[in-house]
Order: C-alpha cells, then structure tokens, then sequence
C-alpha cells in the first residue's frame, strides 16, 4: 500500500468535482431564473415537479423547502394530529420523527432488522393500537425497504403507508422506482443527496389529486387564491434558483446513480475483511448508495485507523432517535430497541460519491483490508 502521505485526502463526500462537471449548465439555468425574477416558486419549480413526477412514475410531485417540511405536510394532507399515532423505525434520521411531531401526533419507534437494517416487518404489528393512523417506511442509505410486506400491515390495519425517500431518488424496488407505492412519498434534495439542489429543496410525489391539491395549499400559506386562506398554512415553497438545478441535475441522475452502484458492487466485492459487516442487500432491492454504511466493532480505532491513511468516513446516525433527548418524555430506554443501538454504536459511513475515482476506491478498499 502507498505511504499515506502520498494519498490525497478522501473524504466521505465531495460535492466539488459534481458541480465542476455542470458549472455552465447550473449557471445558464440560474440565468434564466435572474431573467425572469421567478425565485419563488414559479414556472422552473413547475418544470421540475413535472419532470420529477414522471422519474417516479407518480401523477404529480410538488416542491417544497426541503424534506422535512415535505414530511410534515405529508402528515398534515392524511390528517394526522393530536392524539395519533404513526410508526417510524428507530433507526433513521430525525427528520423522519419530526414530520410526526410537527401534528401534534406521537412516533412510534419500531427497531430494525439486525441484517438489512430496515424497520423490522416483524416488529411491527405488535406497536399497532387502535391509535394508529399510518406506517413510515425509509428507503435507509438509498435501498428500499420491505414494501409488500408493508403494505400487506397497512391493508390489514387500515392504516396510510408514506415512504420516506429522502435519500432514494432512482431506487427500485422488484424493478419499479420507488415514490408511488404509499399515499405519498417524500424526498430530500439537500444539496449532498443523491439528487441534490443548490441550496435546500425537497418534494413529495402522489398518484392522488386530492393530495395532490391540498399540498399545494398547505405550502402556500393555505391558499389557492391569492389573499385567501383556507386553512392554516406554510410558507414552504420551493425557490425558483433551487427548482432550475434540479432540472439540470436530474438529467445526470442515473448516470450517477450507476457510478454509485459501481463503486458499491467493488466495497461488497473486494473488502473481505472480516472485521467489517455490510448491509444485506436484499434481490428486490436495488440501491442508489446515497451512504455506503458498515459496522465495525472498534469504531473509534478504525476510523482513527483510516484517517492515518488519509480517508475521512462519516457517521450516519450515532444515535438511535428513542435516544435521542427530544424524545425522552416518550420514556424509552437504552437496550429497548436492541438492534438499532447496535447498528448506532458501530456504524461507519465509507466515502461515497460518483466522482471517486478507481484509485481512490482501491485506496479505500486496501486500507479496509490491512486494518
């Protein structure tokens, strides 16, 4: 292996090299956006809902300031509120959580399957009460989670299924991209996702216009006519600046995606050190890698390990969100939700991106090898 000090530096993510590849087309864009003064909404989010709908497969898509506020006012347009209940697996980004919140309604933690690292199907049914209005599902790292077997409780239950696909812009599931198997699905466009603004962004995509309608309003300040307003509502419009990157991103989206795939198939392949543990993953998933996410027993002495080697991992999530001290008045406790304390305590994140190179993935691959 080369002497560390001749390895430039590899972080987890480098948005860099992405937005070098596209500078003049962003910038062209954002010139057309300047031309009309359209920075709030406007016809470049149009754009962008449109195209992006028909990615997913979905009837429609609408833009929104960023994945959270897309969680949110998904639980608003099912009606969630005080006094329900909504299944959220433990194991993902607060953000999921808060959506839920937000209503006044309470999460609902389900722990994770000890393999794939998804909600636990299995756990699922026994955290059903007659509270409980909807299942979150997350599509976790970029690979979809269990959806048939999902939506088999939903039906059972008479419950909503909303897939939280922040980080799964492009996954398929048993061949289909994920977006339209639930009411609704939400995604994340912050700028280190997979599909990423410049600048903060997120949607929702639906098949039912009802939703549709309503989520429009609800982003809008509650109104459909200017200076008339329905019912309580957001200021949570997508920018025009944000909505016109997008559109240029999105055509380069499967392109990246595949290149994620590529690097991916090589950690799976030729990282045989038995140390490390990687997610399973299953045949009807098929992955975009937003994260590459191993567990490692000595967490801290791997990562001090590679940064000796000049590779700087990430952590994606140190805690599990029943630990988490916002939601500590629910009243769990340490080993309640074994798998995903697991999985938060050993977690490591590898450098993912399109643009990391051969070297750098050999680089990454023979530093894993010789720890």
């Amino acid at each position: 292996m080369k002497d560390s000090l001749t390895i430039k530096k590899i972080p987890c993510l480098d948005l860099k090299g992405q937005h070098e590849q596209i500078k003049n087309e962003i910038f062209e864009a954002f010139e057309k956006v300047y031309a009309n003064t359209a920075f709030s909404g406007g016809p470049f989010v149009e754009e962008f809902e449109n195209s992006f709908a028909k990615y997913c497969g979905t009837k429609y898509a609408v833009g929104v300031n960023n994945g959270t506020s897309a969680l949110h006012l998904a639980m608003l347009a099912l009606k969630i509120g005080v006094g329900d209940e909504v299944i959220v697996p433990a194991n993902t980004f607060i953000a999921t959580a808060w959506g839920v919140s937000y209503t006044g309604a309470t999460p609902v933690f389900v722990d994770c399957d000890p393999l794939t690292w998804e909600i636990d199907v299995t756990k699922i049914e026994e955290k059903i009460t007659p509270k409980t209005k909807a299942i979150i599902g997350v599509h976790l790292y970029g690979m979809p989670f269990d959806i048939d077997a999902i939506k088999a409780i939903c039906t059972k239950y008479n419950l909503f299924l909303l897939e939280d696909a922040a980080q799964a812009q492009g996954a398929r599931y048993k061949g289909v991209n994920v977006g339209g198997f639930g009411e609704m699905a939400c995604f994340s466009f912050y700028p280190g996702k997979n599909l990423g603004a410049c600048g903060e962004a997120g949607g929702i995509v639906t098949n039912n216009e009802f939703y549709n309608k309503h989520l429009h309003s609800l982003r809008n300040h509650g109104s459909t006519v200017r200076y008339y307003h329905d019912e309580i509502g957001y200021n949570m419009r997508m920018g025009g600046l944000e909505g016109a990157s997008l559109s240029v991103k999105l055509k380069y989206l499967e392109d990246w995606n595949g290149r994620r795939r590529t690097i991916a198939n090589r950690y799976q392949n030729e990282i045989t050190n038995t140390k490390i543990k990687m997610q399973l993953q299953p045949d009807w998933a098929d992955s975009i890698f937003h994260l590459f996410v191993v567990t490692v027993e000595d967490r801290e002495h791997f990562i001090n390990y590679l940064n000796t080697q000049n590779i700087f991992p990430g952590l994606h999530y140190p805690v599990p969100c029943h630990l988490q001290k916002a939601y500590a008045y629910l009243g769990y406790k340490a080993g309640d939700l074994p798998n995903a304390e697991y999985l938060a305590n050993h977690c490591v994140s590898l450098p993912m991106y399109a643009e990391l190179g051969d070297d750098e993935v050999r680089c990454v691959i023979d530093a894993i090898n010789n720890f």
